[in-house]
């Protein structure tokens, strides 16, 4: 499938004068190796987007209680539409009322390998998709393992489990406290300073010779940050207007 066909849900869902997401139309930077991101976002209910990038897209799924670290815990991964390359480099706060609207952190990123003898076309169609991150946060062996019987949204998507493998970076009774960190790999900002646009911008990781976007940078449709419009000065007041 063309790469816009592969993005058509996305832009159906999304009005790019509103909404800050990039559209898919950035210059992405060429990578020997897929990369990968995991999103923070704090929309009606906070989640974790993970995204892993393949065939020119992003596939991805809303991990609705976060990756954990123990492989006893399995969590609810739901698959959403795939996401153009560009959303790797987004930052920033969904406006209320449009799709999504929210709060989104870069929590993680870095590059990813299937791990087994499938590949991962072959992996996602059986329902049993094993890969290995190297991120800066997520390491090691993970799987993506396909419900049978959809039980989240009435059916309307298509849930997985991801699980973590036990490996060298698995923990046992404590998956959860990589969780805690509330620091963007991106930026160095917590939520909190990403909501309020505050901090510096988050440094490129996909958009090819791009600079650092604005704290509080409106993203274009074609994906690259734009400054925000200057404020005027407020014009002196006398000192009788002061003493009102």
């Amino acid at each position: 499938m063309p790469e816009k066909g592969k993005l058509s849900k996305y832009r159906e869902k999304r009005d790019f004068t509103k909404t800050g997401e990039p559209s898919g139309k950035a210059k992405v930077a060429r990578s020997d190796k897929r990369r990968f991101v995991v999103q923070k976002h704090a929309a009606s209910r906070l989640h974790y987007d993970l995204r892993l990038e393949l065939d020119g897209v992003f596939k991805s799924w809303a991990v609705t209680r976060g990756p954990s670290l123990d492989p006893r815990d399995k969590r609810l991964a739901v698959e959403v539409e795939d996401h153009p390359l560009g959303y790797g480099d987004f930052e920033g706060t969904i406006p209320k009322g449009e799709y999504g609207g929210g709060t989104v952190q870069l929590w993680d990123r870095g590059t990813w390998e299937p791990d087994g003898p499938k590949t991962p076309e072959q992996g996602l169609a059986d329902g049993d998709f094993k890969f290995k991150l190297d991120g800066e946060r997520l390491h090691g062996s993970w799987v993506l393992v396909r419900l049978k019987n959809d039980r989240y949204g009435g059916g309307k998507r298509t849930n997985w489990l991801l699980i973590k493998h036990r490996d060298e970076y698995a923990k046992d009774g404590d998956g959860d406290a990589i969780l805690a960190e509330d620091r963007s790999v991106a930026s160095g900002r917590t939520m909190a300073a990403i909501a309020e646009g505050k901090g510096r911008g988050p440094k490129p990781f996909m958009l090819a010779g791009t600079a650092p976007a604005e704290p509080d940078a409106v993203w274009d449709t074609a994906g690259a940050p734009e400054k925000p419009a200057k404020r005027k000065p407020s014009p002196r007041k006398t000192k009788a207007q002061l003493a009102e």
